[in-house]
C-alpha cells in the first residue's frame, strides 16, 4: 500500500488509506513526521490494511511557516484541520510528548471524531508546568523583556522559547479542570523521562473523567520511547485498542 505524500495549504502530510478506526500521529515540540515512532507506526498500519495520518506542524518539518512564530494554539489548529479534512470517522490518536497534549485539546474539542488516544510521554501544559514554572528569573526576564530566549536541546541546535508560547499556552491549559473524555486513554510513560516526570501520566490520568484510562511506566524508559522493546509495547497498546493483534 502506497503512502501519499501531499500538502493541505502550507502543511505536509502523509496518509495512508485504509480499514477504520484510522490512526493519527501527532508528533512532539520541534520534531517532524519523520521519526522512528511515526515511521514504526506506519509500517504497522501499513501492515494491517490500517488508514493512518501523519503530518508536521506549522514551522516544522516539511510544512511551511516559522517555528518561533508558532504556538500550541496554531499547531492545535493546524492538528485539528487535517483531523477533519483529511480523515473520515472516529480516529486513535497517538500523541507524543507535546502531541499528547494537542490530542488532549481535539479530544475535547471533537470527541465524537475519537475512538481512543494513546499518550506517550505526553507532556499537557508543558509551557507552563515544565517550562515557566522551572526557568531561572533571568530566564523568565529575558523572555519578557526580549520576546524570546533560546533554550538548548539535546536533540540538536538550541531553539526559541517565546513569549507567545509561553502566554499562548496558559490559554490553552487541559489539567486546570477535569477532562471529560469517555473514549479509552493509554498512556505510556518512561520512569527515566528526563523531560516530563513520570508523575505527570498519573496526574492527567487521574483529571479524565472517563473510566477506561490505563497507564504504563516503563522504568528504564526515556523520553523518547522509541527503542525496539518500546516501539513493541506502542504496538501492542495500539493493537488492543483495535482489537486486534499485535504480533
Amino acid at each position: 500500500m502506497n503512502e501519499e505524500h501531499g500538502t493541505l495549504g502550507h502543511l505536509a502530510y502523509r496518509r495512508l488509506p485504509g480499514l477504520g478506526p484510522g490512526v493519527v500521529f501527532l508528533g512532539g515540540f520541534n520534531s517532524d513526521m519523520t521519526g522512528s515512532k511515526a515511521e514504526y507506526l506506519a509500517g504497522w498500519c501499513a501492515a494491517r490494511g490500517r488508514a493512518f495520518l501523519r503530518f508536521d506542524y506549522s514551522g516544522h518539518g516539511a510544512s511551511g511557516g516559522r517555528f518561533e512564530e508558532g504556538s500550541i494554539g496554531q499547531w492545535a489548529e493546524d492538528a485539528e484541520r487535517v483531523l477533519l479534512e483529511l480523515t473520515t470517522g472516529p480516529q486513535i490518536l497517538i500523541g507524543s510528548s507535546m502531541g499528547g497534549w494537542i490530542s488532549l485539546l481535539l479530544a475535547r474539542r471533537h470527541p465524537e471524531r475519537l475512538a481512543g488516544l494513546i499518550g506517550i510521554a505526553a507532556a499537557p501544559d508543558f509551557t507552563e508546568d515544565l517550562m515557566w514554572a522551572q526557568f531561572p528569573r533571568a530566564v523568565r526576564k529575558q523572555i519578557e523583556r526580549e520576546g524570546q530566549w533560546l533554550r538548548p536541546s539535546e536533540y540538536g541546535a538550541p531553539y526559541p522559547i517565546t513569549r507567545h508560547l509561553i502566554e499562548d499556552g496558559r490559554r490553552n491549559l487541559v489539567l486546570r479542570e477535569p477532562l471529560a473524555i469517555a473514549a479509552p486513554v493509554r498512556l505510556l510513560q518512561g520512569q527515566a523521562d528526563p523531560d516530563v516526570p513520570w508523575e505527570t501520566a498519573i496526574r492527567l490520568a487521574a483529571h479524565i473523567t472517563g473510566e477506561d484510562v490505563e497507564v504504563t511506566l516503563v522504568k528504564a524508559g526515556d523520553h523518547r520511547l522509541s527503542k525496539p522493546a518500546e516501539l513493541a509495547l506502542l504496538g501492542r497498546t495500539l493493537g488492543a485498542l483495535l482489537g486486534e493483534n499485535a504480533g
